[in-house]
């Protein structure tokens, strides 16, 4: 089966997410040890979306994330450009509206968001920056964004022992858990080479958000960026 490469081809991207999709949900909690769970509801409390709210999950892929959100009683749209991930995420059930999308040309008019939300997906854009711009022209002035992604440890000494676990754990994992695991080859790498939490914080700003912050979940290992779109 396809690995996409780090220069992150679109098509290439969307041909491996399609090839792990059956087994995507699975492999997650089993490689992370169940902790996505926890990073999903913080990232719901983190863009706190309220009854009423328009939310965009972004590389919602099965939708897992997109059903979270939804708890709050916010009307949650899941988008992802692997068809197959959206197929597998109606077949386990999951009723949110499931649109097959682009991050870098998003199929929404110009503020159609009120909060607008990606984890684990923004490092999969070939263009970070035009990313986050894209999700800022689909956001209404004063909308939320929130930007859940694997991150730097903070402490020395785990950071190096997590820097090692990834390249080596993860692929050897997913020969149990995944139907493609040289797919996990690609992931473990983009997660290796995506910035620290101060780095990706000037991307955020850069792309035309304002009141950037993060939050660092399990010692950093995952860190949520909070942002606002200017008035």
């Amino acid at each position: 089966m396809p690995r996409a490469d780090v220069d992150k081809n679109p098509r290439e991207v969307a041909t491996m997410f399609d090839g792990v999709a059956r087994h995507y949900d699975l492999a997650n909690t089993v490689m992370c040890f169940g902790l996505d769970r926890y990073w999903r509801r913080e990232t719901r409390r983190a863009l706190a979306p309220k009854p009423g709210d328009r939310v965009l999950d972004l590389a919602g892929g099965t939708g897992a994330s997109t059903v979270e959100l939804g708890r709050s009683g916010a009307f949650c749209v899941c988008v992802d450009f692997s068809q197959e991930m959206l197929w597998r995420g109606r077949q386990l059930g999951r009723h949110v509206p499931m649109v097959a999308g682009d991050g870098l040309r998003l199929p929404f008019p110009d503020g159609a968001f009120d909060a607008v939300t990606v984890s684990f997906g923004l490092r999969n854009m070939n263009d970070t920056r035009a990313a986050l711009a894209e999700m800022a022209r689909v956001t209404r002035p004063g909308g939320r964004l929130v930007v859940g992604e694997f991150s730097t440890p903070l402490f020395a000494p785990f950071r190096v022992v997590y820097q090692n676990y990834i390249p080596r754990a993860l692929p050897s994992l997913a020969k149990i858990v995944s139907s493609n695991p040289e797919a996990y080859e690609y992931l473990a790498q983009s997660i290796r080479d995506w910035p620290a939490q101060r780095e990706l914080a000037a991307t955020v700003a850069a792309a035309g958000w304002t009141e950037v912050s993060w939050r660092n979940l399990t010692n950093g290992i995952v860190a949520l960026h909070r942002a606002v779109k200017p008035t």
